[in-house]
C-alpha cells in the first residue's frame, strides 16, 4: 500500500530541509517528517529508499525526490499537485 501522506525525511540544523519544511508548509501539505539524525530506523529508511544521500528526501508515494533544495522540490510538487493560480 502506497503512503497516503508524504514523508519528508530530514536532519537537525540542514537549510534544505528548513527550506523543504517551509515549501510544504506554505502549499498546505500534510506531511510526515522523520529526523534521520539520531534515530537509526529512519537512517536505514532514508538509505534503502535514496542510497547513501545527503537530506532532505522527500517519499511522495512511492516516487523518491532525494538531496534537493526548494526549487526543485517547487518543480516536483508542481508536477503532481494541480495550481491553484488562474483560478476563479
Amino acid at each position: 500500500m502506497k503512503n497516503v501522506r508524504p514523508i519528508l525525511y530530514t536532519k537537525i540544523g540542514c537549510p534544505w530541509c528548513v527550506e523543504a519544511r517551509e515549501v510544504l508548509d506554505r502549499r498546505g501539505i500534510v506531511y510526515e517528517e522523520r529526523s534521520v539524525t539520531n534515530a537509526t530506523t529512519a537512517a536505514a529508511e532514508i538509505q534503502r529508499l535514496a542510497g547513501p544521500t545527503k537530506a532532505p528526501v522527500l517519499d511522495w508515494s512511492g516516487e523518491i525526490l532525494a538531496d534537493f533544495g526548494a526549487a526543485e522540490l517547487e518543480a516536483f510538487l508542481g508536477a503532481r499537485i494541480p495550481s491553484e493560480k488562474g483560478r476563479s
